[in-house]
C-alpha cells in the first residue's frame, strides 16, 4: 500500500484510507454496492465489534468519517497526533478485516434506504445525479452513488465480501497522513505492512472507460412533472478528464460564470439584478476518462423560461466576447485567492491530496495549479467556451 505523509507541528493529524472502488466499479445489479460496503465497513472486523470501532477513536475526542462517490471510497479520521498510531490501526481493521456480518447487514439496510428516501426528498440534489445519468447513459459513471432501496434490500454479507475482496487491497488504496514527524509516520506504518498482508484478494478487473465525445445531436430539453413548490432547472454536457489540460480553462470559465463569488454572471444577472432566484451556480467534475459541466438554479415556475434566457445570455457573452485584460486578471486573483483560502482547511487538503495521489499517482501542488491558471488567455477561454457552451451539447432537465 501507498504512502502520502505531509509532517507539520499542528497537534491534530487527519489520516485516513481511500481505496479506489466507487459507482463506476459496480456490475450491472450492484448499484449501491459501493456506498452499502461502506456503511457495513463500521460494523464489525475480525478484532473489533461495531461499538469498539466507534469507541476506538470517539472515545479519544476523535472523528470518524467516510463517503463514497463515483470513482471511491475513503475512510478518515482526525485526532490528536499523539494517538495517529491507533488511528491507522482502526483504518486498516476496518478496511481490510471488516467481517460484514449478516445481522449488520440485515440492520444497516433500513439505514441506508432512509437515506435514500431523504435524498429523493431533495430535488435540488436528486436532480444533479439524474442529469449525470442521462449524460453517461448506460454506464456506470451515470448510476445514483447510494443504490435503490429495492437494492439495497436483495445486498447480502457475500455481496459485501464479493465486492471489497475485489476493490479493499492494499495495492489498490492509499494511507494518507496531514500532521506528525516523518519518524513517527515510520513507527506508525511499518508494523502494519505484515499485518495487511495475509488477506486473500480476488483478481482486480478495470473499469469500462467512458468515451468523452458521445453528445446528444441536438440540445435536449426534459421535464419531470414531481409537483416542487419551486421549479429545479440543470444545464449539463459531458466535458474534461481529470488529466485532461483543458480542464484548466474550464475551471477558470466556471468561476467567472457560477463560482461561489456573489460576483460572478450568473449570480448578478438572475439575483443580483432581476431577483429571480435565491441561489445559481455552475459546477464541474472531473473523472479519470470524462467530466460534467452544469448550471444549475432555482426559481417560481412561472419564471423558468426568464431564467434560461438570461443564462444563454451569460453564455453567449462568453463565446462571443472575449474578456478584457483587466476582466482576465482580476478572474485569475479571484480564484487563486479562493484557493489559497480552501488549501488551508487542512482536512479538506488532506482528503484532496489524497484523491489525487490515488488516481494519478501525484502529490497535488498548489503553485503548480496557481501556475496552469496564470498561464490562461483570454483567447483560451473563448475557445473552450465555444466548443462546450454551444446549444447542440448542451441539455436541461426541469423538475416542476
Amino acid at each position: 500500500m501507498r504512502v502520502i505523509h505531509l509532517p507539520s507541528d499542528a497537534q491534530v493529524v487527519y489520516c485516513g484510507i481511500a481505496v479506489k472502488a466507487g459507482t463506476r466499479h459496480e456490475q450491472p445489479g450492484e448499484e449501491g454496492l459501493a456506498h452499502f460496503c461502506e456503511h457495513l465497513s463500521f460494523k464489525g472486523t475480525e478484532h473489533r465489534s461495531a461499538v469498539q470501532i466507534i469507541n476506538a477513536i470517539e472515545g479519544l475526542g476523535g472523528e470518524l468519517n467516510a463517503y463514497t462517490n463515483k470513482e471511491d471510497t475513503v475512510f478518515y479520521c482526525a485526532i490528536q497526533t499523539k494517538h495517529l498510531k491507533k488511528a491507522v490501526d482502526v483504518l486498516c481493521d476496518i478496511v481490510f478485516h471488516s467481517v460484514y456480518p449478516q445481522h449488520e447487514v440485515e440492520k444497516e439496510r433500513e439505514v441506508v434506504c432512509d437515506e435514500i428516501e431523504s435524498y429523493e426528498d431533495s430535488p435540488a440534489e436528486l436532480i444533479f445525479d439524474e442529469i449525470e445519468n442521462i449524460l453517461f447513459e448506460g454506464h456506470p459513471l451515470g448510476h445514483h452513488i447510494l443504490g435503490t432501496s429495492e437494492q439495497v434490500r436483495r445486498y447480502t454479507s457475500e455481496d459485501a465480501r464479493r465486492f471489497t475482496r475485489k476493490y479493499y487491497r492494499p495495492e489498490n488504496c492509499v494511507l494518507f497522513i496531514s500532521g506528525g514527524k516523518e519518524e513517527m509516520i515510520n513507527k506508525t506504518y511499518r508494523p502494519h505492512e505484515t499485518y495487511m498482508s495475509h488477506r486473500s484478494y480476488e483478481t482486480h478487473e478495470s473499469h469500462e472507460a467512458c468515451e468523452t465525445g458521445v453528445q446528444p445531436s441536438a440540445p435536449q430539453v426534459l421535464t419531470r412533472h414531481r409537483g416542487t413548490h419551486q421549479a429545479h432547472v440543470i444545464i449539463g454536457t459531458r466535458s474534461y478528464a481529470a488529466d485532461d489540460p483543458l480542464r484548466w480553462r474550464l475551471y477558470l470559465l466556471n468561476n467567472i460564470l457560477g463560482g461561489p463569488g456573489l460576483n460572478s454572471r450568473l449570480n448578478m444577472a438572475l439575483r443580483e439584478r432581476n431577483a429571480l432566484v435565491y441561489s445559481v451556480e455552475s459546477s464541474m467534475v472531473c473523472y479519470g476518462d470524462t467530466g460534467c459541466w452544469c448550471v444549475y438554479f432555482g426559481c417560481d415556475q412561472h419564471d423558468v423560461k426568464h431564467c434560461l434566457r438570461l443564462v444563454r445570455r451569460e453564455l453567449d457573452r462568453l463565446m462571443n466576447q472575449p474578456l478584457t485584460d483587466n476582466q482576465l486578471r482580476k478572474a485569475k486573483q479571484q480564484l487563486q485567492g479562493q484557493l489559497a483560502i480552501a488549501s488551508d482547511s487542512r482536512e479538506q487538503f488532506a482528503l484532496d491530496f489524497a484523491k489525487n495521489y490515488l488516481h494519478t499517482g501525484k502529490e497535488r501542488d498548489l503553485s503548480d495549479i496557481m501556475r496552469h491558471i496564470d498561464a490562461l488567455t483570454a483567447a483560451d477561454l473563448q475557445q473552450t467556451a465555444r466548443s462546450l457552451f454551444v446549444e447542440e451539447r448542451l441539455t436541461t432537465l426541469i423538475y416542476e
